[in-house]
């Protein structure tokens, strides 16, 4: 059962129970009916409390049902509300730990709200590109007040009850618990005490105005258009909450049901409902099972001090787990903990943290010049120059120092982990962990899983990644794993676009205009144009035959090699970010263009989004096929996470399946008789040609 029931004395207790967070599908909806006609059936029964089990009132929808008619079967959560809103007797929730989305929609529908300290309360469907469809853009703005209400709907972040409770004149909450203990024997009470009141209250009969109403909503649609403009769900927000305002309530619920039903077959929700879904699913490993024993973490060590290792010891300090910081020399430690405490300062300033929390953290660092002081750790990271003979030299020192059972993890991000691995006695304990840069900042952990990677190594770092917030994916060994490996053709795709005819602004305004965080020029400006370089002399002599345009080679030969030096594909001014175009730069292209007698010729962005979007599916294929990626959500993921692909289209292979297989594959085909380009790499990968020839998308 989804649901209990069960009678105290004169009060009846519905208890949803469906984990994690008792979410609303048909099954529970059903048995909430159930007891709700049972309660009404007996006499003895004077009030309601409906609450939840274990960790959650209600995180609202069951995920399972996303996407799927069952999830709109009678009894639908809006049938389940009115049931609770036309009852005879009242009916009083008890919020705990969660109530969003559903669940709360679920809680306006009572007679009244009891809220334990603490607990998260958020409508937060804008997330996944919807508004509120079960009367939240409604009911919420009558019970909290037009502009606090809108302010939750349009952001859909959450705020504690306890916060939302000091609200003045706020409907929502009748009372706050003492604490979560003591809820349950509270409502009870409170329920006992509200037994013989009549007329019931409900949420929807509160009275809903704002004051400058036409100024207010025309000021916030301001607002939402400059944050959300590749979104509609924000805007409709706005509508929904101002219709609350402005008709009867009946015919505001149409109307938010409507908004609500158009939004969902937008191709932004479809996006944002399939990486809503996919994040959760990369957390899973096939044969990794959830009870698989794990490592105790207590302490990390991290061997590098740069960029990349600083930002890496951040993300475990910030954790509250003590690292060990190692470098060769005591200069590069000084200018690695200076560059620590630079980036908590500049946290400060902005208000972002608060000054007691940045001793807090600094105090679990400490550093070191000697291996040997690194025994203790349970999981050491190294995070050196990108090359085999310094991770070799690196390895065999950490074999011999570490304690049996630690962790040894390699933050490389193109070299082959195996091979790593093999430097040690113990192959079972090596594994990737790589992180995006800055380390501190960005979201992504590539996860990569060696030919003897034991699996309790691979549930500890998921564990891990979970920790320190980010969002781990699972790849296999190969040169580049799965996001480099593919940013290599999106590159090799944007220099034969600068042969044919393109500026390097040009390619960066059409993939921008697309929605990309930024373009593949000014990407490499700033990860550093000498780090491609050092991957492109290497694969000169694995893949002779590959082909590639020369034109990033010659700007590096001139020392551009990005922001770190002022000058790249673009200029740059010290202490700002902006890319200025540079006439030398397009001068050096042109004469390259020149000597190999290329005419150039005008090129369009579609052009221009179509083969650098392409490449990365073509090649996100054949890692499908290798089974470098457990499944094509991952894929998206790295993207959306790791590399600014646009988050309202959904990731490569979602954007493809939207397009449709079939006409990728033609547009391919069409790219593969162009003479200035790799007609070899352009052939479809066979997964890709299969699901064509099966009707089938990369999603199935």
């Amino acid at each position: 059962m989804t649901a209990h029931y069960q009678v105290h004395g004169d009060i009846a207790v519905i208890t949803l129970d469906n984990p994690p967070v008792n979410g609303l599908g048909l099954s529970t909806r059903l048995a909430i009916a159930d007891s709700m006609t049972k309660a009404l059936a007996d006499s003895a029964v004077q009030a309601i409390v409906l609450t939840g089990a274990g960790k959650a009132f209600s995180g609202g929808a069951d995920i399972k049902e996303f996407g799927k008619d069952v999830a709109f079967r009678e009894p639908n959560l809006l049938s389940i509300i009115a049931l609770l809103e036309n009852s005879t007797k009242p009916v009083v929730a008890a919020l705990h730990t969660v109530a969003m989305g559903g669940g709360l929609e679920l809680s306006l529908g009572c007679n009244y709200r009891i809220a334990a300290p603490g607990t998260s309360i958020a409508l937060p469907e804008v997330k996944i590109g919807l508004i509120p469809g079960a009367g939240g853009t409604q009911r919420l703005p009558r019970a909290l007040g037009v502009e606090p209400a809108l302010n939750m709907i349009v952001s859909g972040g959450t705020v504690k009850a306890e916060m939302l409770a000091m609200l003045p004149g706020q409907k929502l909450f009748d009372k706050m618990a003492a604490s979560a203990d003591s809820l349950a024997e509270e409502a009870l009470a409170f329920a006992r005490s509200v037994a013989a009141v009549r007329p019931l209250p409900r949420v929807r009969d509160l009275p809903c105005k704002h004051p400058q109403g036409d100024a207010y909503f025309q000021f916030a649609r301001n607002m939402v258009k400059g944050m959300a403009k590749h979104f509609p769900a924000p805007a409709k927000c706005v509508d929904a909450v101002e219709i609350a305002t402005k008709k009867k309530f009946e015919e505001g619920m149409a109307a938010e049901r409507e908004l609500f039903l158009n939004l969902m077959w937008t191709s932004e929700c479809r996006a944002l409902r399939h990486l809503f879904l996919a994040e959760r699913a990369a957390s899973k490993i096939p044969d990794v099972p959830s009870d698989t024993p794990q490592r105790e973490i207590k302490s990390v060590a991290v061997i590098g001090a740069g960029t990349m290792g600083g930002g890496i010891a951040m993300n475990f300090l910030n954790a509250g787990v003590p690292v060990k910081l190692l470098e060769a020399k005591q200069e590069a430690l000084d200018r690695g903990v200076a560059t620590i405490r630079k980036n908590y300062e500049s946290q400060i300033k902005k208000g972002k943290l608060k000054a007691d929390k940045y001793e807090q953290r600094m105090a679990l660092l400490s550093t070191t010049l000697r291996y040997d002081e690194l025994k203790e750790a349970d999981l050491v990271i190294e995070a050196v120059f990108e090359d085999m003979g310094v991770k070799e030299t690196v390895f065999k020192e950490l074999d011999c120092v570490m304690k049996p059972g630690a962790i040894l993890a390699s933050n490389t991000s193109t070299l082959d982990l195996n091979r790593i691995a093999a430097f040690t006695n113990r192959p079972q304990d090596v594994v990737g962990l790589h992180f995006f840069s800055p380390a501190n900042v960005m979201k992504l952990l590539e996860i990569v899983r060696g030919e003897k990677t034991g699996k309790d190594v691979m549930a500890t770092v998921m564990s891990v990644a979970k920790k320190i917030r980010k969002t781990a994916v699972v790849s296999g060994v190969c040169d580049g794993f799965i996001g480099n490996r593919m940013i290599e053709q999106y590159a090799r795709q944007a220099g034969f676009l600068l042969d044919e005819g393109c500026t390097p602004q040009q390619v960066d305004k059409a993939v921008e205009k697309f929605g990309f965080a930024m373009g593949p020029f000014r990407m490499s400006d700033l990860a550093g144009n000498d780090i491609s370089w050092a991957i492109r002399k290497r694969r000169y002599q694995e893949k002779p035959n590959l082909k590639y345009s020369k034109t990033a080679d010659l700007l590096c030969e001139k020392g551009r090699f990005g922001q770190k030096t002022g000058a790249g594909w673009y200029d740059y001014v010290a202490g700002k970010r902006d890319a200025i175009p540079n006439a030398e730069v397009e001068t050096l292209i042109a004469e390259h263009r020149k000597a190999l007698g290329i005419t150039p010729r005008k090129i369009s962005d579609e052009e221009i989004v179509q083969r650098l979007v392409f490449s990365l599916v073509n090649e996100a294929a054949h890692i499908l096929e290798e089974g470098i990626a457990n499944k094509a959500s991952d894929i998206d993921i790295v993207y959306i996470f790791g590399y600014g692909f646009p988050v309202h289209r959904g990731g490569p292979l979602r954007y493809a399946d939207e397009l449709g297989l079939f006409n990728v594959v033609q547009t391919m085909q069409r790219f593969a008789q162009n003479p200035l380009d790799d007609a070899a790499f352009w052939q479809p990968a066979p997964l890709l040609q299969r699901l064509v020839a099966d009707g089938k998308t990369f999603g199935q």
